[in-house]
């Protein structure tokens, strides 16, 4: 059966046949797909458990130890929506292929780091190719599979985001304790590079040619104004007061840079993010509650391995295999769920009960101590795990179900940049909170030491990640205690960010799911439909805006 789809005309117009590919060639094209996601979740995660060792080899403290995990979380948070935007108005897949190299680039660049400066930048990079890969995965997704079927491949994309968020850091810890940290970047290279060539010869789309208008101002806008918002919060409580002239400055820097944005946005023909998706309530309150569920995904993978290694005094690859249970939490629920929304085409008592678990499963994690039992540790893992598994991709899911076609990379993206821009700052709240945390523990065991105590909080300080092998017996026990009780304290930032989920899911309309995918709505359509352009472009240029769709490559 041929996978080339053909051009149709109505009323003068050429408008998008409906796309021919077998469950075969849909698989093939959703493998490659997979890959890409999972490269894009491992750039974030691989790291997380060699990163106390990472930072301590190149001299670094607390402050660059966040700063490694939020530079690419910031960089893929700004980018996602300009990703998603330009989905709606360029070559998907090519756009896939195009932020697979730019992560490529990235990590390559990234293992020959000397310092945590050039980490950091080199992280930027593979944030950048990340954010494309987050943003059009699921927009392509939607142009294959329907929502009643893709609930399962929804399962299947969230199993694939639990291993690599999770067994990640398992990895990460097997390769830094075998074969060094540096290839801890190198190991997701020949995935990124299998998944250009897959998606190459697999992924059959429409190719829609049409004139593009990029919204540059408000894309400078959107990140400049997140940027220095994250900025800010990473450096507020280390380098300044929270209450300073140096807030004030980036705050209100933000919030009319911010400001501009929204303006912008409301004014050009094509928004990076258009404010009329907001008028959907659908699209308003997953967005909300995809902020808590990015504190908790990329929070609990960053800090679980603090907690292990500087806890509970596991080596990297011990604190990758602890947290196998959260890895299968998500995978279970996920795959399970996803299967069970395409069968009954229900979704949203699933998202109820996930939203609820993740609450409880946040809300025991904060009663970590240092000694906390390790059964009681994977429990709590594995409920706040089955607690992601069930909502985070299926909040993209019904976001699809209820847009636009031609909206669908932005929708799609939007959600993902929120859930990302909720990581990043939880991230980095969490790492400001720790810092101040530890240190204060530490300052207060210590002063019982006496003379000892005093020697050992000069070898302390500067905020360094301490190596506990290097610690005496008392002094071990302090610096464990003090960053247990401190990553147990840090999970209660989230719980308020958790509840707001539930009730957010709970208000979700339960708009019963699709039957058709997005290329065959946009088919459906009128062709005065298809053309995704305003009256005014039309009236000014009618010759120019015309769309011309031509066989799939």
């Amino acid at each position: 059966m041929s996978t080339h789809s053909t051009a149709e005309a109505r009323n003068g117009v050429a408008v998008p046949a409906r796309p021919v590919m077998t469950s075969r060639q849909t698989l093939q094209a959703l493998s490659g797909l997979l890959l890409g996601m999972f490269v894009a979740m491992l750039a974030s995660t691989v790291v997380s458990s060699s990163l106390p060792k990472i930072i301590g080899d190149l001299n670094g403290n607390q402050a660059a130890f966040t700063w490694v995990v939020t530079a690419t979380l910031l960089a893929t948070t700004v980018s996602t929506p300009i990703w998603g935007k330009l989905a709606d108005l360029t070559n998907r897949k090519l756009l896939i292929q195009i932020s697979l190299v730019i992560f490529t680039l990235g990590s390559i660049l990234a293992g020959f780091s000397q310092d945590t400066g050039t980490l950091i930048l080199f992280r930027v990079l593979q944030g950048l190719g990340a954010g494309g890969l987050t943003a059009l995965v699921q927009v392509v997704m939607a142009d294959i599979i329907s929502p009643r079927e893709r609930g399962k491949y929804m399962g299947l994309l969230g199993a694939v985001m639990a291993v690599a968020t999770v067994g990640g850091p398992l990895v990460g810890g097997i390769v830094t304790d075998s074969i060094g940290w540096r290839w801890n970047f190198y190991i997701a290279v020949p995935f990124a590079v299998a998944a250009i060539i897959v998606l190459q010869f697999t992924l059959k789309l429409p190719k829609v040619r049409k004139k593009v208008t990029i919204d540059y101002l408000g894309a400078v806008l959107i990140a400049a104004g997140v940027s220095l918002l994250l900025i800010w919060v990473t450096l507020a409580g280390n380098n300044f007061e929270w209450n300073s002239w140096q807030t004030y400055l980036m705050v209100g820097g933000s919030v009319v840079l911010l400001g501009l944005a929204v303006w912008v946005e409301l004014t050009v023909k094509e928004p990076i993010i258009p404010m009329t998706l907001f008028t959907n309530r659908t699209f308003t309150l997953a967005v909300v509650a995809s902020i808590s569920v990015g504190v908790a995904m990329f929070g609990t993978s960053v800090f679980l391995g603090q907690y292990m290694q500087l806890a509970r005094g596991a080596t990297p690859t011990e604190s990758g295999l602890l947290t196998i249970p959260m890895i299968g939490g998500v995978l279970v629920a996920s795959t399970v769920v996803g299967q069970l929304i395409s069968r009954t085409g229900k979704w949203k008592r699933y998202m109820v009960v996930g939203s609820i678990l993740l609450t409880i499963g946040v809300s025991l994690m904060s009663t970590l101590r240092y000694d906390t039992s390790y059964v009681l540790v994977a429990v709590f893992m594995f409920i706040m795990g089955s607690g992601v598994g069930m909502v985070m991709q299926n909040l993209v899911l019904v976001v699809q179900n209820s847009v636009d076609p031609r909206q669908l990379g932005v929708a799609s993206a939007s959600v993902a940049f929120f859930r990302s821009l909720g990581g990043t700052i939880g991230v980095s709240v969490m790492g400001a909170v720790l810092g101040t945390q530890v240190a204060q523990f530490v300052k207060d065991g210590l002063t019982g030491l006496g003379a000892a105590g005093a020697q050992a909080a000069q070898g302390l300080s500067g905020g360094a990640i301490p190596n506990l092998s290097t610690l005496p017996a008392p002094v071990r026990v302090i610096v464990e205690s003090a960053y247990g009780h401190a990553i147990g304290d840090v999970f209660m930032l989230a719980i308020p960010l958790a509840i707001i989920t539930v009730i957010a899911i709970a208000f979700l309309p339960a708009k019963p799911l699709g039957t058709k995918t997005a290329l065959e709505q946009m088919s459906d359509k009128p062709a005065d439909m298809i053309v995704a352009v305003s009256a005014d472009e039309v009236a000014a240029t009618p010759r120019t805006d015309s769309v011309q769709v031509v066989k799939a490559r």
